[in-house]
């Protein structure tokens, strides 16, 4: 029993430690944004985006034709990927006109469908065979990338990581930016 306890105690002490970390020791595949940023996929930003690849919608499909598309990875397990969904409700609602926020899980629509908690107010979508995801080569999510009308990818990481909100402050800043550079 005593020595269950010092095992339970090293592991507990390991994963906060690990959960404390500043990412310095982050395995060289995962690309690191900044010194506080780390996004968990090949870095695409600033090139033409992947082909949108959905297996099923599970909502109907979207008019994407002119406007802005967030691709958002998750999964009903995952549950920083659900902490966001109520932020992403409220972004797909500000920029209705402008954004379309796309859910794209790898797991059965059952599956998907029988999540009742948050309520997603996007679309969405499945891709079991995950063709879009290892295109990005992402190896965690939550992972999001967003596209601009011409396909240019914008935006990449998780929307709700502290200090690198994808919130409607840098939603309209990335809008703004872009209509600039069509002027």
């Amino acid at each position: 029993m005593k020595r269950l306890m010092l095992v339970t105690s090293f592991v507990l002490g390991s994963a906060l430690a690990a959960s404390a970390q500043d990412y310095s020791d982050v395995p060289p595949k995962i690309r690191k944004e900044s010194a506080d940023k780390v996004i968990w996929a090949e870095s695409v930003l600033g090139k033409k985006g992947p082909e949108l690849q959905v297996e099923e919608w599970l909502t109907p499909k979207p008019d994407l034709d002119g406007k802005f598309v967030m691709v958002e990875f998750w999964a009903t397990w995952c549950s920083s990927c659900r902490k966001a969904f109520p932020k992403l409700n409220e972004l797909q609602k500000a920029f209705k006109d402008e954004l379309v926020i796309i859910g794209l899980s790898d797991e059965p629509a059952e599956k998907v469908n029988s999540m009742l908690y948050p309520k997603i107010e996007f679309t969405k979508a499945i891709d079991t065979r995950q063709l879009m995801k290892n295109q990005l080569k992402i190896t965690g999510i939550p992972h999001s990338i967003v596209m601009d009308p011409d396909g240019i990818v914008v935006w990449e990481g998780y929307p709700a990581m502290s200090g690198h909100e994808l919130d409607s402050t840098a939603m309209r800043r990335l809008i703004d930016e872009y209509e600039a550079r069509k002027k």
